[in-house]
């Protein structure tokens, strides 16, 4: 078989189209170089002896070994061999970026929303064959495309008998038609939408006839011709969701947490009232403590596996041993009755029942063939993680660096394991059995939001627990000698120090993201859209070094440091002792410790001069305070510890980690006393310096950085993109996420432009999610009564009301607010649950802070809200439920 490839490309001199073919979509493309006479039309021949069923094929522009240009490779050309009589395939196609409509070839649309599958085309007898392509993604459930046009051949514009088209593809429609029926080797067509109701008029696609001028063929020729979209008058679709972390269900049949069967019940609310997304938080497992400090959900030890506590108990056999089902049946009771999460006795049951249960089941399930099958699948990351839990439970610690001979994950520990006796197989192989419940369960969720039409949106972190099983196995990704967070901000004054390690970038890179693209494909397995939590952090990341405990000391990584010249240029007089080392003097310990001056002075200080002082050694670190003072501090030794955390960050410039001589100005350094000690004409330097820094000079670069990684992280896979991207956002990143067709988020009370206190939501772009809070932040009714001056401005100027703001937050005016939401013009808006539920007062938790679910200004909050009514109770409120429906529809959300 022949296949002749024909791509329109005007290229530059030293510039060439190369071709990248497959046979299937896991075997490495080959590379076919093509030619031209006149740099506009490439051609190339490719000759195959045993003719493939399908080639999936893109193109790319490169000029001496480097990647110019690269087509849209996540949907990629397609071409099924189904012309039984052809020798020879003529292909002429379009070069394909990546469209402003992607989201629509996302599986949140075709497979959620649009409910779309691809067909095969039927085998063809013609001796000369024209094949037509076309993308039509705006097509919905339940419509299919078809052609009519000029002459018999293709009906005479008679759209009743107009010629139905294949879906071989999602959105890629294509049909073969016989050459021989156009004597004049002319078509003149349009393509039309035809829907199953027969009583619904067909939907024309917009502009003028196509007409289509094909070349005499010889027998056994098959022309394949790429046409341009099919567009139609469309508006885009816009839908409704809620947010709410999967521990925070709440049903009749819980055990005392969120599981993945209260999610299915979720899903049926969702899916009742006319919403479209269902968003949770992350499910993978934290545990490293087995305490409540592992209740923080994006610090996950496995990218891969699933945490225990979302087991559905009631989607799995019972206890054949009565007297313990009757304990873990009352044990249920009592554990779902309370208030919120306890989770070292709710995590200390699951495991305990799903010990018993693999006693009773295990093996049985581990000989099963979808078992077996799960196996193969996952070996690469499940082997290493049941290893770590074994070896964590063992010591008592997570602390890898304390597990003697067993430091780093080493592959012949599975050789050595398989030979050794029944029992320590056993300890991994109950891991093993854990983990093949959790991921039958959530695929099972995953295929049952399908069904009803709802995009279950995953959350993917930023970071990683540094103690967790993907630092053990792969410590070579890693920065272990820095903490990843967030510079100041409207959450936390001293900045976020999150304690994840920073990523090596420069080894991840090498191997193409490897890590990163297993970790999204796999998040593909349960989701259909996800958000990326922090995506700032592809651009640069706020790293804290090691021995600091505050994350106001860190800098951004990478990013361009200062040399000492580049400094003086700015017109400041650097002076690197007294700009780069902690600013003590009597006036700022006065200022600081008042009446404790004296002690503090005599234990934590020494003299330097007249003047000024420097920490002693052995408390000259954040990390040393800490230490020294210890977990249990009075709240007056809690001010003289935070204090000293005031003088060690109180620097102008914090140095490079990686080159000593570059500099970096530390953030929020004009409300430092070493600030305050310049001269007027130092601190109008520093802040030309401050602005340039911050909000000029590193753009480029981190676009540059971004641009390496993101475009092969989301092109992994099919699902819908959502970005986070609040905090001191670069110029650089609308510009990344509008280029790369992802979502960004919108809150109202978060503007991205500096000068206002609110965004407008009309204003907001269609590629977003629209939001009124987040996990991170206070709910509707928390916002409402936190800031009365705030409140204020926003009832008079955003909503136009006159007189008072009421307090606290009336369901009138929540229902208000919400309907503005839901108004805007983002493709989005999923609200809290905890703010769908500010619409009703009779039905809403009384106490609005016991709604909260984290506060990022404290490292040690406990991740426990759950909701105050069961699913079941929710979904039977007529009532509520119609409320939110009619809402839904009336903004053009159903």
């Amino acid at each position: 078989m022949e296949f002749k490839f024909n791509i329109a490309y005007r290229t530059q001199f030293g510039e060439r189209v190369v071709l990248y073919l497959t046979k299937s979509k896991t075997i490495k493309p080959l590379r076919y170089e093509m030619h031209t006479s006149d740099g506009k039309e490439w051609k190339c021949r490719v000759s195959m002896g045993k003719t493939p069923r399908v080639l999936r094929y893109f193109y790319q522009v490169e000029k001496e070994q480097t990647v110019l240009r690269c087509e849209w490779t996540l949907i990629r050309h397609l071409l099924e061999i189904t012309a039984e009589k052809a020798d020879s395939y003529i292909l002429y196609d379009k070069w394909e970026d990546m469209p402003e409509d992607s989201y629509l070839y996302s599986s949140a649309f075709t497979d959620c929303v649009n409910n779309r599958r691809v067909g095969r085309i039927v085998p063809s007898l013609f001796l000369q064959t024209v094949r037509l392509k076309v993308r039509a993604p705006q097509l919905v459930e339940g419509e299919r495309l078809a052609v009519v046009g000029q002459g018999k051949a293709l009906k005479d514009w008679n759209v009743t008998q107009a010629i139905a088209m294949v879906e071989q593809d999602y959105n890629e429609w294509i049909v073969d038609l016989d050459a021989s029926d156009f004597p004049n080797h002319r078509a003149e067509f349009k393509f039309v939408v035809l829907n199953k109701d027969k009583t619904l008029r067909p939907l024309w696609e917009t502009g003028y006839n196509r007409i289509l001028q094909f070349p005499q063929m010889e027998d056994g020729t098959t022309i394949v011709y790429e046409l341009g979209q099919s567009f139609l008058e469309r508006c885009n679709r816009r839908l409704a969701g809620t947010l709410v972390p999967v521990f925070s269900l709440r049903s009749k049949k819980s055990f005392g947490v969120g599981d993945f069967g209260d999610l299915k019940r979720m899903i049926d609310w969702i899916s009742m009232v006319g919403q479209r997304v269902l968003q949770i938080l992350p499910v993978n497992d934290t545990t490293t403590t087995h305490t409540w400090t592992d209740s923080y959900p994006y610090s996950c030890i496995s990218i891969f596996a699933l945490h225990p506590q979302y087991a559905d108990f009631n989607a799995l056999p019972i206890l054949k041993d009565t007297d313990r089902m009757d304990y873990y049946r009352h044990l249920q009771v009592e554990l779902n009755s309370l208030p919120q999460i306890d989770y070292e006795r709710v995590n200390a049951a699951k495991c305990g029942y799903l010990h018993e249960l693999y006693g009773q089941e295990g093996r049985q399930i581990l000989k099963s063939a979808d078992f077996k099958k799960f196996f193969k699948e996952t070996e690469r990351w499940l082997v290493p993680y049941a290893h770590y839990c074994v070896l964590r439970d063992e010591y008592h610690t997570a602390d890898f660096s304390k597990w003697h001979g067993h430091t780093t994950w080493n592959e012949k520990e599975w050789e050595r394991v398989s030979d050794c006796g029944s029992e320590c197989r056993d300890q991994l192989s109950f891991w093993f059995f854990v983990q093949y419940i959790l991921d039958s369960q959530m695929k099972d969720v995953h295929r049952y939001a399908r069904s009803k039409g709802v995009i279950l949106k995953g959350d993917i972190p930023i970071g990683v627990n540094r103690q967790g099983c993907d630092v053990w196995m792969e410590p070579e990704y890693f920065n272990l000698n820095g903490q990843a967070g967030a510079p100041p901000d409207a959450f936390s004054v001293n900045g976020q120090n999150w304690g994840f390690p920073t990523y090596n970038w420069g080894v991840m890179l090498k191997d193409h993201c490897r890590w990163w693209v297993h970790r999204f494909q796999n998040m593909a397995k349960y989701f259909d859209a996800y958000r990326i939590d922090h995506i700032l952090g592809f651009f640069r990341i706020w790293e804290i070094p090691i021995n600091a405990v505050q994350g106001i000391l860190g800098q951004f990584s990478p990013a361009l440091g200062l040399s000492i010249d580049e400094i003086r240029g700015y017109g400041l007089n650097f002076q690197e002792r007294r700009f780069t080392e902690p600013f003590i003097t009597d006036w700022v310990l006065d200022r600081v410790f008042h009446d404790r001056i004296g002690e503090v002075r005599e234990k934590y200080l020494e003299k330097i001069d007249a003047e000024c002082y420097c920490m002693r050694p052995e408390y000259d670190t954040q990390r040393k305070i800490k230490e020294t003072f210890g977990a249990s501090v009075s709240e007056s030794d809690k001010q003289v510890r935070d204090g000293l955390y005031t003088l060690i960050s109180d620097v102008l410039f914090v140095r490079d980690y990686k080159d000593c001589h570059k500099f970096h100005p530390r953030i929020s350094a004009q409300f430092n006393f070493i600030y305050e000690s310049l001269s007027d004409c130092d601190k109008a330097a520093f802040n030309r310096l401050y602005d340039d820094y911050f909000y000029r000079r590193n753009n480029t670069f981190w676009q540059e950085q971004a641009m390496k990684k993101l475009p092969r992280l989301i092109q992994s896979t099919r699902m819908l993109v959502c970005a986070e991207d609040l905090g001191m956002v670069p110029a650089c990143v609308p510009e990344v996420i509008n280029r790369l067709k992802i979502l960004s988020l919108e809150i109202q009370s978060m503007p991205k432009e500096s000068n206002m206190r609110f965004s407008h939501l009309e204003r907001n772009p269609y590629r977003s999610v629209s939001t009124i809070s987040s996990h991170d932040m206070p709910t509707l009714r928390q916002w409402w009564d936190e800031d009365l001056s705030r409140t204020q401005d926003y009832y008079h100027s955003v909503l136009g009301h006159q007189g008072a703001a009421p307090h606290p937050l009336p369901g009138w005016l929540a229902k208000e607010i919400i309907s503005c939401h839901l108004y805007s013009p983002s493709m989005l808006c999923v609200l809290s649950i905890q703010d769908w539920l500010s619409l009703d007062e009779s039905l809403r938790l009384s106490d609005e802070n016991g709604e909260r679910i984290n506060i990022p200004s404290d490292p040690h909050h406990y991740w426990r809200y759950r909701m105050h009514l069961n699913i079941e109770d929710l979904i039977s409120n007529q009532k509520f439920s119609t409320m939110v429906s009619e809402l839904i529809r009336q903004s053009g959300r159903g």
